[in-house]
């Protein structure tokens, strides 16, 4: 939900949305459409501007779906009765695939550090590192078996599944790496090893996507996007998506002290030098999906949007080896194959 312009919708996208404006009340059938970049899914999006009330937008799936069982109503519901701020669903054409939601404007928090003071930085990243505490805290009063993202969880398949992603998609879809069979096992060991490691830890909800480009300042509120995938996870998860995020550089200084202030208000948390090293295995494996990510957007999606932000995300790779020895062997299996983290 970026809501960045680009050129053109594509006549399929365009006849749904003319087709969402026929049956709807919310804007004329002829109301101006601007087309927005959308994440790094299938979704499109479009900001539709009445000729009178507010603009709204509109997020067009890639099929029909079923508004009682659609992950993102049903994490949005959850989010709201903990009182975190998120855009209103305002109407929804389960038929034609598309949600209207309430229009949040232009400012990513990744947008918002480009302008303002050191200090206003400092203080909007204090509120999300706080929303963490919040989700994680009101998760676990509110967990039920009956609802969504309580019954989905990080386990060991699911952290492995995404290390693979970034074999498949960064080093040899978007390197042209050739893996030997001898190396592929040998990555894989180690992968194992780092996924069990996560795996085992105790579990609070966790948004699974928390970092700049979906936190939304609007009227001087904090508002979370792009939550639909929220399910049970480490501690450390969201936490590591906001501080080792790839669309932003934050000093090591401001980084520790974001840590020390979560620790604060985490009941019953670790101590800070065991919960660093927690973080520190978290940042690892979220940095290396986040390169499949990018691989796969590159090489296969042919969306070279997500290049800019690869040299940063190997950067915060070769911090966590070069901090942590215990990381060595596979540091030793990648760096073959991934020179910039020797």
């Amino acid at each position: 939900m970026t809501p960045q312009p680009i050129q053109a919708v594509d006549e399929p996208w365009r006849d749904r949305v003319n087709q969402f404006l026929k049956q709807s009340q919310l804007a004329e059938v002829d109301a101006p459409i601007v087309p927005l970049t959308g994440d790094a899914s299938n979704r499109r999006y479009v900001r539709v501007i009445p000729r009178s009330g507010e603009s709204f937008v509109l997020a067009l799936y890639g099929k029909s779906f079923r508004s009682e069982t659609l992950s993102f109503i049903k994490v949005a519901s959850l989010l709201e009765q903990m009182e975190v701020s998120v855009p209103t669903v305002l109407e929804h054409a389960t038929d034609l695939g598309v949600l209207a939601l309430q229009d949040l404007g232009d400012v990513t928090l990744q947008a918002h550090l480009g302008t303002g003071s050191t200090s206003d930085h400092l203080a909007v990243y204090r509120e999300a590192v706080d929303l963490i505490t919040v989700i994680q805290r009101k998760g676990l009063a509110m967990a039920s078996p009956s609802i969504l993202p309580f019954t989905v969880t990080f386990d060991v398949k699911k952290f492995m599944w995404e290390l693979d992603y970034f074999a498949e998609h960064f080093l040899e879809g978007y390197r042209g790496v050739t893996l030997s069979d001898d190396a592929r096992l040998s990555i894989s060991l180690e992968f194992q090893k780092l996924s069990e490691e996560l795996a085992s830890e105790p579990q609070v909800l966790c948004h699974r996507d928390y970092h700049s480009r979906n936190l939304m300042l609007h009227n001087k509120r904090l508002y979370v996007i792009d939550f639909q995938d929220a399910r049970m996870g480490p501690a450390t998860y969201d936490l590591v998506s906001l501080l080792r995020d790839s669309y932003t550089d934050l000093s090591e200084e401001t980084i520790e002290g974001l840590i020390d202030r979560f620790l604060v208000n985490v009941p019953n948390s670790l101590p800070a030098d065991k919960f660093r090293r927690k973080f520190d295995s978290m940042a690892l494996q979220r940095n290396l999906k986040a390169l499949g990510t990018f691989g796969y957007q590159t090489s296969i999606r042919r969306n070279p949007v997500y290049i800019q932000y690869i040299p940063r995300t190997i950067h915060y790779l070769q911090r966590t080896f070069d901090q942590n020895p215990r990381f060595d062997p596979l540091r030793g299996a990648l760096a073959p194959f991934l020179q910039e983290i020797e």
